[in-house]
């Protein structure tokens, strides 16, 4: 069984070393610093075996030529953004075959946040960098709402079960908003409460379960009378499809 580790960095990122139910090697998803990634490995005796990107931004991307130098690594990336440190352009298709200490991968395109943004699913386990947050999603920083609300859409098709690895922790104040959309909801009601005590705890909220996306996140809701209901008092007019009020609660998020 893969064991997952999560690596902080920065204010709010994590990156995620993906350890072989085999051996020590590890794949690390989205290092934007080497620094915290170097120490985690050494302390516990692992062997970085790849790099994996989601997108292009710089704090998911800044560790790699470091990590590269040190550790002479395979990286793998989007086809469609242009990543200097990106050596194997990825895009989506059958299952791939990353390395051979780790099963098949399914690369799912899920732009919206950025043009090219790609996500990973290795068995229940979805790396989806700033597609879909805990709570939320992520802004729309070069790509389109109608990316953004399709690349959801592919998520939310998961199982339930899917375990959703993002790449910020980004919870408290993601439902915080969604409470503002939403605030009848009772399961949303109890997620924050429990996610208040975590962060006390300065403990981690993610990865989150996509049934409990599906329950609690508005951005997955759209096509709900509750949601649709909510963006339309807020947009001051009636909004006919689920992508209209998507872009609705984009825009409200922006602002919130």
């Amino acid at each position: 069984m893969l064991q997952i580790h999560a690596v902080q960095a920065f204010s709010d990122n994590y990156i995620w070393l993906i350890q072989s139910a085999q051996n020590h090697d590890v794949l690390i998803v989205d290092p934007g610093d080497a620094g915290p990634v170097i120490k985690f490995v050494e302390k516990n005796d692992l062997q970085p075996a790849a790099i994996l990107v989601t997108h292009h931004h710089s704090d998911h991307v800044g560790g790699i030529r470091r990590l590269d130098d040190l550790y002479d690594l395979p990286v793998f990336g989007p086809q469609r953004e242009h990543i200097k440190t990106v050596d194997t352009p990825l895009y989506a298709q059958a299952d791939q075959l990353l390395h051979p200490s780790f099963p098949h991968f399914r690369i799912i395109d899920t732009p919206g946040h950025t043009p090219g943004h790609i996500s990973y699913l290795i068995e229940d386990n979805l790396f989806c960098g700033d597609t879909i947050f805990a709570g939320g999603c992520g802004r729309l920083l070069g790509g389109t709402a109608e990316q953004l609300f399709e690349s959801l859409g592919k998520i939310k098709q998961l199982n339930d079960d899917t375990k959703l690895y993002c790449a910020h922790e980004y919870t408290l104040s993601n439902l915080q908003f969604a409470l503002a959309v939403d605030p009848d909801n009772s399961a949303l009601v109890e997620r924050f409460t429990k996610t208040e005590a975590l962060r006390e705890q300065q403990i981690a909220t993610v990865p989150s379960l996509l049934s409990e996306e599906k329950m609690t996140n508005p951005f997955l809701r759209c096509d709900t009378t509750e949601i649709k209901q909510a963006a339309e008092a807020y947009a001051g007019q009636p909004l006919d499809t689920p992508l209209a009020v998507f872009k609705v609660l984009r825009a409200w998020k922006d602002e919130f």
